[in-house]
């Protein structure tokens, strides 16, 4: 770690007139806009600039759990655990350990970078998380858009529960995401308590308002799922779309393999800016996987490294 890397630490990464806002403070991703030709900036990713304007998540690495753990509390391999319930919007765990944590910046050039951090059994196991890892996140800009990718290896000698996932949220230039379009390639979703927790129920979507599978309009549903049973192409990509015919505007998040559940929000639960933009987060795992390993919980072996990624693609219609 350097200590010079502070909450307010950002890196800009440039191709043609795409622009990526990246931190090492939790390897976020904190915009990503065009750059017009008058002058003016056209978010993709809604976010911020500076560590204390950040919103809702906005932009967040989830490791080594994303989503929330019910209660704070797992069993792996017979092991009862206990991790801090630090959820404001219930009495869970959520989203892992990494996102306030100073990473180092280990490759840099003027459309990529790459972040490193580890997680040490020693200094998580009174958190409920006795286990090593050694984690990767990289951003690129290219003529297709913003890939990121991940690589986290088991850096211990023990089987280690993983989870991996990403907050970013999406804008088509809306002032609200009610009037936009949205497509989620997903058949069902998790039943949630009213602590926001999983009841272990996965629901059919087909035939309800929350089956997204054809891009149709957000209006004024509150998205705080979790979609599983992910449709995905000849190529083996999930696919989601948020788009505004009005505008013209289209963007595509691609998800490859490694990733398993998609949680979907509308954000209105953030402060002075509800319904601002559309969080679609790609995870390998669903909500609560590690009390419902089946779910796509990854058991990383000793000296294991799991990888995925996924790309954002931004177009006119």
């Amino acid at each position: 770690m350097t200590n010079e890397t502070t909450p307010d630490t950002e890196i800009t990464l440039a191709c043609g007139q795409q622009r990526a806002l990246v931190s090492p403070w939790g390897a976020a991703l904190r915009r990503y806009y065009l750059l017009e030709d008058n002058g003016s900036e056209t978010d993709i990713v809604w976010g911020y600039a500076g560590g204390a304007r950040k919103k809702g998540g906005q932009g967040d690495v989830l490791i080594p759990f994303p989503g929330r753990v019910a209660e704070g509390r797992y069993s792996f391999d017979g092991q009862p655990l206990q991790l801090e319930r630090n959820d404001k919007e219930g009495p869970n765990a959520i989203h892992g350990f990494v996102r306030t944590l100073p990473w180092t910046t280990q490759q840099s050039d003027s459309n990529s970078v790459a972040f490193e951090v580890r997680l040490e059994a020693a200094d998580y196991a009174f958190r409920g998380y006795p286990f090593s890892l050694a984690v990767r996140v990289a951003y690129r800009l290219d003529r297709q858009g913003l890939t990121c990718s991940f690589a986290v290896r088991n850096a211990g000698r023990e089987v280690a529960p993983v989870g991996v996932g990403f907050h970013p949220y999406f804008t088509v230039g809306t002032a609200l995401v009610d009037e936009a379009e949205a497509r989620i390639p997903a058949s069902g979703y998790l039943e949630f308590n009213d602590r926001l927790a999983p009841t272990g129920k996965v629901l059919d979507a087909q035939d309800t308002e929350w089956d997204f599978r054809e891009c149709r309009r957000i209006g004024k549903l509150r998205f705080n799922h979790c979609y599983v049973g992910l449709e995905r192409d000849a190529d083996g990509m999930a696919r989601a779309t948020l788009r505004h015919l009005q505008s013209g505007r289209r963007i595509e998040v691609e998800m490859d393999r490694s990733f398993s559940a998609i949680v979907v929000y509308t954000g209105d639960a953030i402060v002075d800016v509800p319904r601002r933009a559309l969080a679609i987060e790609p995870m390998t795992c669903a909500t609560d996987a590690f009390n419902h390993p089946e779910w796509g919980l990854k058991r990383l072996q000793p000296d294991e490294t799991f990888t995925g990624r996924y790309l954002v693609t931004h177009r006119l219609l």
